[in-house]
C-alpha cells in the first residue's frame, strides 16, 4: 500500500510550498487510520526536502514516480521513498530509497549492525534497504518475475563520509544497496544513480503496477527449513529480527570461547518472526558448535521433520530437533547452545506420564552454555506451562548465567496488521486496548452463524493445501478408537478431530481438510486461511465473555488438575482456567495469514463479535439471535 504518490513535478511543487509534510500526514491518517507522532513529521520535512534537491536536476524526468511510506505486504513496514521510471532501453524500474538524519555512527563487529548510540544497535542502511527489497520481491508476483527490477539504496544526507558508516565491514550489503551520504559529489552520485533507471520517465505507471501487483503465496517456515539447513538463505531478517539474531549468534559463540553461561530471552507475540529466527540461528550455529531446536510442542518438530525427510541428503538433520523433555539427565554444558522455541509451553515435568525431572527450564539452562528462550506468554495454554520471562530470569541467576533480553514486535501474519490482534486482545477480554473495532484494518476476518458454511469457506480456501479449522477442545475424541464416529457434531454438522496418522502431520496432510485440529496440532504453525469453532466454553453472560472450563473435554489435558485446584484454591483455579481458554482462542485466531473465520456454539457470542467489528462487509453471513 502507498500512502502518498505523485509525480516528480508535484512533489517538488508541494515541497516549494513547504506543504509535502501535512500533504502526506492526511494521506497517511486516511490510508492507516492510525495517528502519527509529531517526530516523523518533522522528519518527514528534514528528509524529504534532501529528497526534493536531489531530484531537481534534468538529468531526471518530470514524470518518474514519487511514493513516500509504501508499506509492504503482510506487514506494517515502510519504505521510505520510491522512485520510479524507465530505463535508456525502455525497462521499468523501481528504485528504493532508506533515509537516514544520523550524523554519527561507532562501528559493531556484529554482521550488518552499527551501533547508533551507546547500546543501541541498529542495521546498517544499505542492509535495511536490500533487505525490504528481498521482502518485496518474495512478495510481490511482477518484482517476482522479473517485470519490475528493483534497486535498492540508502541517503544519509546529514552524514559526511568517515570510514565507518561506509567501512570494508558493510561492503556486502554496500555493495548491494549503494550507499549516499552528505556533500556534493554525494549528491551527484545519488542523482546519477537515480536517472540511470529513470532517464525515460513514466514513472506513475510503474508505481500502479507496484501497487496492484499480485501477492504471491507467502513463504512458509516448514517448507523452507531444509533450505536454510542446507546453507541457503530462505528468509531474509528484518530489523529487529536480524538485531536478535545477530545478538544470540554472539552470544553463543562468546558462550562457547570463554565457558561463561548466558541466558537470552526473545520476547514476541504472533507472527514476529519467533520460529524463522530460532531457524536461522540453528544453520547458522550447526556449524561448529553442539547446538539443538528445542520446542515442547511436538507439532512444529514433526512438520520440520518431514519436510527434512523429501531429501536423503537432509534427512540426517531432523537429529538437530528435540523435545523439551529430552534433557533431564544432560550434564552441565552438554551443548554450546540450546534453541528454545514456543519456551511459554515448558511445564515443570515431562514424560508420558508428566512425571519425569524437577523443571523444563531448569534443565535447559543447565545443560547448554548457551540458551535462547523464543516466548509468548499469551500462548500458555495448559496449566501446566510455567514458561514465563520471570522464571527463566530466576533460573538463570541461579546457575549465574549473564541474561540478555530482546523483543520483536513487528508482527507479519494476519495481514501484517497489529490492530487485528489488539481488537483480538480486547474483544477476548485478555486486555483493554485502544482497538474496539476492526476498522479500516484489512484482515479478512468473518462470523459465520452455521458451522458447515465455515468450513465450506475455508476448503474454498485450500487450493494450496494452506486452509484448515480447528477448534476449542470440547468434543470428545470418540474416532481414536473408532474411526467411524463422528467428533465435534454440532446439528447437522460432523466432523472428525485432527487424523492421527504418524505418517504426516494433520496440518500438512492434503486429507485434514476434512479434519478439525486443535492448539495442539496447530500452535507453532501457520497457514494462510484459519477457521475456528469456538466451543461451549466460550459463552457470554450478562453482556461479558465467560470461560466454563468443565465444558471442555472430560479427557482435555490442558486442563488437567483444574477440579483439584478448583477444590482447594477456586479463585485461583478459576483465573487460571480463564486465562488458558481465552489464550487458546486468541492463538488459534491468529494462525491464519490472510484470515480468520469464526463460528461459535452460543449464538451470543456470535453477536458480539459482530457487534465488534463495524464493518458489515466484512460479516459473511448475518448472526441471528434467538430472542
Amino acid at each position: 500500500m502507498i500512502v502518498y504518490q505523485a509525480d516528480k513535478g508535484t512533489f517538488l511543487r508541494q515541497c516549494n510550498d513547504q506543504e509535502i509534510d501535512q500533504v502526506i500526514l492526511a494521506s497517511y491518517k486516511a490510508a492507516t487510520n492510525t495517528k502519527v507522532s509529531d517526530s516523523e513529521v518533522k522528519s518527514w520535512r528534514a528528509s524529504l526536502g534532501y529528497v526534493a534537491r536531489a531530484l531537481n536536476d534534468p538529468s531526471i524526468p518530470g514524470d518518474i514516480g514519487v511514493a513516500v511510506e509504501f508499506i509492504l505486504p503482510q506487514s506494517r513496514k515502510r519504505i521510505d521513498v520510491v522512485l520510479t521510471g524507465h530505463a535508456e532501453d525502455g525497462s521499468p524500474h523501481v528504485i528504493i530509497v532508506e533515509l537516514k538524519q544520523w550524523s554519527a555512527v561507532k562501528p559493531s563487529s556484529r554482521d550488518a549492525m552499527i551501533e547508533l548510540h551507546a547500546g543501541n544497535l541498529r542495521v546498517h542502511p544499505s542492509y535495511q534497504a536490500w533487505s525490504y527489497a528481498a521482502f518485496l520481491e518474495g512478495f510481490n508476483e511482477a518484482v517476482h518475475e522479473g517485470r519490475l527490477q528493483l534497486h535498492p539504496c540508502a541517503y544519509l544526507h546529514e552524514y559526511e563520509p568517515d570510514g565507518v558508516i561506509n567501512s570494508p565491514h558493510y561492503q556486502p550489503y554496500i555493495q548491494r544497496a549503494p550507499l549516499f551520504l552528505k556533500g556534493t559529489p554525494e549528491l551527484e552520485r545519488l542523482r546519477s544513480f537515480i536517472s540511470r533507471y529513470t532517464s525515460k520517465g513514466n514513472g506513475l505507471p510503474v508505481l500502479a503496477e507496484l501497487d496492484s501487483g499480485r501477492i504471491r503465496p507467502s513463504k512458509v517456515l516448514a517448507d523452507e527449513v531444509y533450505r536454510l539447513l542446507s546453507g541457503n538463505s530462505a528468509f531474509t531478517l528484518l530489523d529487529e529480527q536480524k538485531h536478535v539474531f545477530e545478538a544470540a549468534k554472539a552470544a553463543c559463540t562468546q558462550a562457547h570461547a570463554d565457558g561463561k553461561p548466558r541466558v537470552i530471552i526473545v520476547e514476541g507475540g504472533p507472527g514476529t518472526g519467533k520460529s524463522v529466527v530460532a531457524v536461522n540461528l540453528l544453520a547458522t550455529l550447526r556449524n561448529g558448535l553442539n547446538v539443538r531446536y528445542v520446542s515442547k510442542n511436538a507439532a512444529p518438530r514433526a512438520v520440520y521433520s518431514r519436510s527434512l525427510g523429501k531429501s536423503k541428503d537432509n534427512a540426517h538433520l531432523h537429529q538437530l530437533f528435540d523435545g523439551s523433555g529430552q534433557f533431564i539427565d544432560s550434564p552441565q554444558n552438554d551443548f554450546d547452545a540450546l534453541i528454545v522455541d514456543e519456551a511459554h509451553r515448558l511445564t515443570e515435568q515431562g514424560g508420558f506420564y508428566g512425571n519425569e525431572g524437577k523443571n523444563q527450564i531448569m534443565e535447559l539452562i543447565n545443560a547448554a552454555r548457551c540458551s535462547v528462550f523464543f516466548i509468548d506468554e499469551d500462548q500458555r495454554v495448559t496449566l501446566k506451562d510455567i514458561g514465563t520471562k520471570e522464571a527463566i530470569r530466576e533460573f538463570a541467576v541461579a546457575r549465574g548465567a549473564t541474561v540478555e533480553e530482546y523483543a520483536l514486535s513487528s508482527q507479519f501474519r494476519c495481514a501484517g496488521s497489529d490492530g487485528y490482534l489488539a481488537w483480538l486482545d480486547d474483544v477476548l477480554q485478555i486486555r483493554p486496548t485502544a482497538n474496539t473495532t476492526l476498522d479500516e484494518i484489512s484482515y479478512d476476518f468473518q462470523i459465520f452463524n452455521d458451522p458447515s458454511a465455515l468450513h465450506a469457506a475455508i476448503e474454498a480456501k485450500n487450493t494450496a493445501n494452506r486452509a484448515r479449522v480447528v477448534a476449542g477442545y470440547c468434543w470428545p475424541w470418540k474416532s481414536k478408537k473408532n474411526d467411524e464416529e463422528m467428533d465435534i457434531v454440532i446439528g447437522s454438522y460432523q466432523r472428525q478431530w485432527n487424523l492421527n496418522d504418524a505418517e504426516i502431520p494433520w496440518i500438512v496432510s492434503p486429507d485434514s481438510i476434512d479434519q478439525v485440529g486443535c492448539i495442539h496440532t496447530s500452535q507453532g504453525l501457520e497457514v494462510d486461511y484459519i477457521g475456528v469453532i469456538i466451543g461451549p466454553d466460550l459463552v457470554m453472560e450478562n453482556g461479558a465473555l465467560k470461560t466454563v472450563p468443565r465444558a471442555r473435554a472430560r479427557h482435555d489435558k490442558t486442563m488437567l488438575g483444574y477440579v483439584k485446584l478448583s477444590k482447594s484454591h477456586p479463585a485461583h483455579a478459576a483465573e487460571l482456567a480463564d486465562t488458558i481458554i481465552k489464550n487458546t482462542y486468541r492463538t488459534l485466531m491468529t494462525r491464519g495469514m490472510k484470515g480468520c473465520y469464526v463460528y461459535a456454539t452460543d449464538p451470543q457470542v456470535a453477536a458480539y463479535f459482530a457487534a465488534r467489528l463495524q464493518r458489515q462487509a466484512a460479516v459473511e453471513q448475518a448472526v441471528e439471535v434467538e430472542a
